[in-house]
């Protein structure tokens, strides 16, 4: 019987690396194989050193020189090799050899599992930290179906071999995770980083399939990486399916809308189409290589003070229905989604915005926790090949409309504003819709949240019927009162 004393306090007791693999080695019904290319074979490392591996280990192998790879797994469409299709194809190869090797009749209580990892560990110019796909394909019980939980990783430590021991160590949580916790994803998320700092290792996209994770909803997963601080940014398709943001701003020519899209407005899609339609025709934007990205900030997500998922999920509903692509990020400046655009692509950006949205960009109290403060920030935000599209709108107050030429900006800020429109750096969208400027989106949220008439002319068509249909953002059918049933 354990001691308690008086005072003590629960917790979560992080079981160690041993631990997690001997509980699964001792466990004789789980049986599997490891398939690690590129790090070595760290993972299964963890498990061989922890006792009685043979009763778990069917087989581990690395397929590591290329020409055996794609013996082994077939060539890929583009050549490379650490790629998620690459992984499915070695989780769906290994398993297929363990159903086909292993009868039912002979091992009918046997839960079968597939690890597998393709990895790209530092350069040896130290330019490039490396990235990976990291996956397990496994059952639950003998007779159940496969579930499958495929993520992507990229190293920030710069020494090959820690980024190996932290592949180890990743990967040993994840089969824990995976058998011992698949009945609480959220937690099973955060466990992965356990014996693991934020700094050492960033998950950028993680997707869960199968029976045990039916109800799992991948984008509300995106935003939990956000939201535990294990990614600054997370993105999905008009599909509805987390995306490798990687992958879709790789070498392209960026436009982003920032916004609340709460709902999203006839204003903000009048937005997107002119401000779309002015930078394909700036100088070297190939229509072909360009993405659009609406982005909302972490920030625009709290209600009350925490993540409000069910308002998440309608505003991503309403864009993807209006075939976008949505990025939820962390990053509260303007000058942080450039950087990070500039991660993957040095081709031109756009960023589409209001007035409002620019006057507080020049706002120094934004950056008051930079060392260079808001001359440090601008350097960041428009050294690139970038442009602001500004959207007009009415001073709510005299009627007037307000464009670059003759919004007002902190006094200080007069001559640095002057600089960037001066050299072009500020455009104003010149096609507008005077007749959509007094549409404001919480407006439309009031006037759905009391039950009033009228807010649908103000969103996009089509939109109104998933609101409706869907009871997004609060909506309700109310009952007809008798007053409103006579007429």
């Amino acid at each position: 019987m354990d001691i308690t004393i008086k005072g003590d306090k629960e917790f979560n007791d992080i079981p160690s690396l041993k631990s997690k693999a001997l509980r699964i080695n001792l466990n004789e019904n789980i049986y599997g194989t490891f398939a690690e290319i590129g790090a070595g074979q760290e993972t299964c490392r963890h498990f061989f050193r922890a006792g009685g591996a043979s009763g778990t280990i069917a087989k581990a192998m690395s397929a590591y020189d290329k020409d055996f790879s794609d013996a082994i797994y077939g060539v890929e469409d583009d050549g490379r090799y650490v790629t998620e299709a690459r992984l499915r194809k070695m989780l769906t190869h290994e398993m297929d050899l363990m159903e086909n090797r292993l009868t039912r009749e002979k091992n009918p209580n046997k839960i079968f599992f597939t690890y597998a990892n393709t990895v790209a560990t530092i350069d040896f110019a130290k330019q490039f930290k490396g990235h990976g796909w990291v996956g397990i394909k496994y059952q639950v019980e003998a007779t159940g179906e496969y579930n499958e939980i495929i993520l992507h990783l990229r190293f920030k430590e710069t020494d090959a071999r820690l980024q190996q021991e932290t592949l180890g160590v990743l990967g040993t949580n994840l089969i824990y995770g995976a058998f011992y916790k698949y009945n609480e994803p959220k937690k099973l998320l955060r466990y992965l980083y356990d014996h693991l700092d934020k700094d050492q290792i960033e998950i950028d996209t993680i997707n869960f399939s199968g029976p045990v994770f039916k109800n799992i909803d991948n984008r509300l997963m995106s935003l939990q990486l956000v939201k535990n601080g294990m990614t600054d940014a997370v993105m999905f398709g008009p599909d509805g399916t987390n995306v490798l943001p990687a992958r879709v701003f790789y070498k392209k020519n960026i436009l982003a809308l920032r916004g609340s899209f709460r709902p999203v407005t006839k204003v903000n899609m009048a937005m997107y189409e002119k401000s779309y339609e002015m930078f394909i025709k700036e100088n070297k934007v190939d229509e072909d290589k360009t993405v659009v990205v609406f982005e909302i900030t972490l920030s625009n997500l709290r209600a009350e003070g925490e993540i409000d998922e069910q308002d998440f999920i309608d505003r991503a509903d309403l864009l993807c229905s209006l075939g976008q692509s949505v990025m939820i990020s962390n990053f509260q400046e303007y000058f942080k989604v450039v950087e990070y655009f500039s991660n993957y692509t040095k081709a031109r950006m756009g960023l589409a915005m209001g007035v409002s949205n620019l006057v507080d960009i020049f706002d120094e109290k934004y950056y008051r926790h930079i060392s260079g403060g808001i001359l440090e920030a601008f350097g960041k935000l428009f050294f690139k090949d970038l442009k602001v599209y500004l959207y007009p709108m009415k001073d709510p107050a005299t009627g007037e409309l307000i464009t670059s030429e003759n919004l007002k900006v902190y006094p200080r800020m007069k001559e640095l504003y002057k600089f960037f429109k001066y050299n072009g750096k500020v455009i104003d969208i010149e096609d507008y819709d005077e007749s959509i400027m007094n549409i404001f989106s919480r407006e439309i949220l009031n006037k759905i949240a009391n039950g009033e008439p009228g807010w649908e002319s103000m969103v996009p068509e089509g939109t109104e019927d998933l609101i409706k249909e869907y009871r997004l953002f609060g909506y309700t059918r109310r009952p007809l009162t008798l007053s409103r049933k006579r007429k």
